[in-house]
């Protein structure tokens, strides 16, 4: 039972957990704020671009789509179904999730921080807060198929300790220059 949960949770977010990654390694380009400050302080800063949120978006969407195409050889050697990703589904993530970071740089902007800073909590789960969010507004019925309690108790649990994980990996390898 614990073990399906995990494996689902980690499945229905691998649309959302991998857009930052992507956006990072696409980054560059104008910023989405065009460099405009708002009380003394960048509204986002040089992290968020137009091409990083598109780029991110994109491979979200298409892992979903992946993941679609490999789903049934997959659930048929478990004793559980994994979930499928509709494209509004998987949008919803994967947009979503670029939101949530999105989101999360504007508040560290406002209290202070500058790009790269940390900011426990608000770090390790922004962009599942986007995801969750947006999800649920563009495909309701899935969502609440798919992120039952349980799943969602899953990946608040899961993603904290899978995004400190694979920080302090890609600082330790030099694509990074933080470890959160």
């Amino acid at each position: 039972m614990v073990g399906s949960l995990v494996v689902t949770a980690f499945w229905a977010m691998l649309p959302a957990y991998v857009p930052n990654n992507a956006a990072v390694l696409a980054g560059g380009g104008r910023p989405i704020d065009g460099g405009r400050s708002w009380g003394g302080r960048r509204v986002l800063g040089d992290g968020k671009t137009w091409r990083g949120t598109a780029v991110g978006t994109l491979v979200g969407v298409l892992l979903a789509v992946g993941l679609n195409a490999i789903n049934d050889p997959i659930s048929s050697g478990l004793e559980f179904a994994l979930p499928t990703f509709p494209l509004h589904a998987a949008f919803g993530l994967a947009f979503g999730a670029m939101l949530g970071d999105i989101g999360a740089s504007f508040i560290k902007r406002r209290s202070g921080r500058e790009r790269g800073a940390a900011f426990p909590g608000l770090d390790q789960l922004d962009f599942v807060v986007g995801a969750l969010l947006l999800a649920f507004v563009v495909a309701s019925d899935w969502f609440l198929a798919t992120f039952t309690p349980a799943v969602l108790a899953v990946i608040l649990i899961m993603t904290p300790i899978l995004h400190v994980g694979t920080n302090i990996v890609a600082y330790k390898i030099g694509v990074k220059n933080e470890p959160w």
